[in-house]
């Protein structure tokens, strides 16, 4: 296990990735985003490979079945991992590989596609299942004069039916 801690250890700090490393062949990678801030990946060895866990969003609120069939639809074009849901119906991404697989550029392969499909589908999976949650929260902000500059992704679905200020980046 040493020689593959010391693999992952050097691809993560050559691609200058935060991580913690709690025990021996688990470690938590933090990887940066543009639409969801940060997306927390595990990579966890075991005897036989290596699994890949992160975190997507919560459980949608509304439109369950248009979020889980575009979830089936992507994981057709997804390299090494796949969406999957909990027991509680949130949205994680999961992928696994044998231990004689991983390398550098096969550990940045993985992690590239998480961030890519976590980060990536972000706001699309927002937008499905969070719609009224978003429509609600941008008429919360503007009754209170609240900043709406990280609404603007979404300022295509706030087509009011009275007039409504624009979003700002303010």
């Amino acid at each position: 296990m040493s020689d593959l801690d010391g693999l992952i250890r050097d691809a993560l700090d050559e691609r200058e990735l935060a991580y913690d490393n709690p025990q021996p062949g688990r470690y938590l990678v933090t990887l940066p985003g543009t639409r969801k801030q940060q997306t927390n990946c595990w990579l966890i060895a075991g005897k036989h490979g290596l699994s890949v866990e992160a975190f997507v969003c919560r459980r949608p609120d509304e439109a369950h079945e248009e979020v889980y069939r575009f979830l089936l639809r992507r994981n057709a074009k997804l390299y090494g991992v796949a969406y999957t849901i909990d027991d509680v119906g949130d949205i994680h991404l999961v992928g696994r590989t044998a231990l004689e697989s991983v390398t550098a550029d096969e550990l940045d392969r993985l992690l590239g596609q998480v961030l890519e499909a976590a980060d990536g589908d972000f706001n699309t999976l927002l937008e499905i299942g969070f719609a009224t949650a978003i429509r609600r929260e941008y008429d919360w902000r503007v009754s209170r004069g609240e900043s709406l500059a990280n609404l603007k992704a979404f300022e295509h679905m706030l087509k009011p039916s009275e007039p409504r200020p624009p979003v700002s980046e303010s």
